[in-house]
């Protein structure tokens, strides 16, 4: 099994990072999530493996900054993505 490394926050980067990359599926489920009315909460448990409950704050600040970050994705990101420029 392989295990993903998440930042607490994204770079906030006005390029696609390298990080942006690896974390793709990542920003499409968190998309998905906010798209299904899912709890912030729960969604931060199962794609961050972090309990809310434990790190309420930590958990907020991961999930809320990573869920910016896809937005950002999809307004300016993608376009990078998809021509395959480099950082």
């Amino acid at each position: 099994m392989t295990t993903i490394t998440f930042l607490d926050e994204p770079p906030s980067s006005a390029a696609l990072t390298e990080y942006d990359r690896q974390h793709v599926k990542l920003y499409v489920r968190l998309l998905d999530a906010e798209a299904d009315g899912a709890d912030w909460q729960e969604a931060a448990e199962i794609l961050f493996g972090i309990d809310p409950a434990r790190e309420p704050e930590r958990a907020r600040l991961i999930h809320d900054s990573h869920l910016a970050r896809a937005h950002w994705m999809t307004e300016h990101g993608y376009r990078q993505l998809r021509r395959g420029r480099p950082n």
